[in-house]
């Protein structure tokens, strides 16, 4: 039988990389009251389309590469609030994704973390954020609304390439550079703030 739904017992310090990749029935990952959880490795729930949400607990501080990569039918996410990082192809290919709240812990999102997310329609990036990898939100075509954190001095490449429903950007006094092809095929953008 598949498994639909699984409970991760206070107990368990870490998951490691593919743990849970392709249980395509997956419907739910809920993690016990109280848990210990600090690590999820690479590809822990790669192609786990069944899953519709996730709440990573606050006792984690380190995510791997594409943890939740192609998870298609993925809508919402609650990342932890120990987390400095969001790792390279996170959310990669989620297509589903509309919600994700990013906290103030963050410092550093890696490259194609949110690529190809059709259905994200805002994001706010917290002040905290200062590194930005490349291609982090291309091909987001329902993106409308941006918050860029005011600590980033670079706008990297292909930023936000092809998010076809993009259509006014605030950027903030502390950037100093705009990478290749940061804004590419943004066809609906009206207005660009400075």
């Amino acid at each position: 039988t598949p498994i639909s739904s699984i409970t991760i017992p206070a107990s368990v310090k870490s998951i490691g990389k593919w743990a849970f990749a392709d249980c395509t029935a997956l419907e739910s990952v809920t993690f016990a009251e109280g848990s210990q959880l600090t690590s999820i490795g690479d590809n822990a729930f790669s192609y786990c389309n069944a899953l519709e949400s996730i709440a990573i607990p606050n006792s984690v501080t380190s995510i791997g590469e594409s943890a939740f990569e192609m998870c298609y039918g993925l809508v919402s996410a609650t990342l932890s609030n120990s987390m400095e990082t969001i790792p390279n192809s996170m959310f990669y290919e989620c297509i589903g994704l509309k919600n994700v709240t990013i906290p103030e812990s963050i410092t550093t999102i890696g490259n194609e973390a949110f690529s190809d997310c059709y259905a994200l329609e805002s994001i706010t990036l917290p002040n905290s954020v200062t590194t930005v990898g490349n291609n982090v939100f291309s091909y987001c075509d329902d993106l409308e609304s941006v918050t860029l954190s005011n600590s980033m001095e670079t706008i990297p490449n292909s930023m936000f390439n092809s998010c076809t429903g993009l259509k006014n950007i605030t950027i903030p006094e502390s950037v100093t550079s705009i990478g290749e092809y940061a804004f590419v095929a943004c066809n609906s953008l009206t207005s660009i703030d400075v």
